[in-house]
């Protein structure tokens, strides 16, 4: 499904990314691990289409994403990709059904379709009866549920994930772990993640070592 070569990647003098060959098949649960300053954040912005490359090239399902630029590359992005970040990014201002709602109404869904979707995740999701509770109103795990939600309202081909789990306690993250296991098993959901956690690592199918900006295992 994600096929990146010799991707490099530098902010001034420092190289970030130094010629990285990464593939992810279909359904396929990856985690990207290393220490601080590794690359990896910098590397699935790109893969995820939020930044580019100085040199290289990323397919998705066979498309040349850095060649889209614009409005194609946002309706890919909204049509394709799903994202789930650290803090969450929920608008204050909304309840968690809009919040959730967000990118399908971007993609201009039918909103009955869209409502009956969003309703379905938050029932999958354990959280229903938070569906009309604003972000302040909600722990740090039914939060991350939200933003879960949000990244799978369009049906993405793949979840892209930046320490979801890192600012959840130990049972939030336990939870937030099975779900992910849970959306590859049961759905073929396509996850990459970049974490910390060797837990969440450990369930995974296939575990990316970075170092320096490269792949070394």
């Amino acid at each position: 499904m994600i096929t990146a070569k010799n991707i490099n990647k530098s902010f001034g003098r420092l190289q970030v990314l130094k010629n990285v060959n990464l593939h992810v098949s279909k359904g396929e649960f990856v985690t990207i691990m290393g220490a601080s300053g590794a690359g990896k954040t910098t590397l699935l912005q790109i893969l995820g289409t939020l930044d580019k490359p100085d040199s290289g090239s990323v397919l998705i399902n066979e498309t040349p994403v850095l060649d889209l630029k614009g409005d194609a590359l946002a309706s890919f992005r909204n049509n394709h990709i799903g994202f789930v970040f650290q803090f969450h990014q929920l608008l204050p201002e909304f309840t968690a059904l809009e919040n959730i709602l967000i990118p399908a109404m971007i993609g201009n869904r039918p909103q009955k379709e869209c409502e009956e979707n969003a309703e379905k995740l938050l029932e999958y999701l354990n959280i229903k009866d938070r569906a009309h509770h604003k972000p302040n109103e909600l722990s740090g795990g039914e939060k991350q549920r939200v933003a879960v939600a949000r990244a799978l309202i369009n049906h993405p081909d793949v979840i892209f994930a930046d320490e979801p789990s890192g600012s959840l306690d130990s049972k939030n993250k336990e939870e937030l772990h099975n779900l992910f296991l849970d959306l590859k098993n049961r759905f073929g959901q396509t996850l990459v993640i970049v974490t910390h956690d060797p837990e969440l690592a450990k369930i995974s199918d296939r575990i990316i070592q970075m170092r320096d900006g490269m792949i070394i295992e």
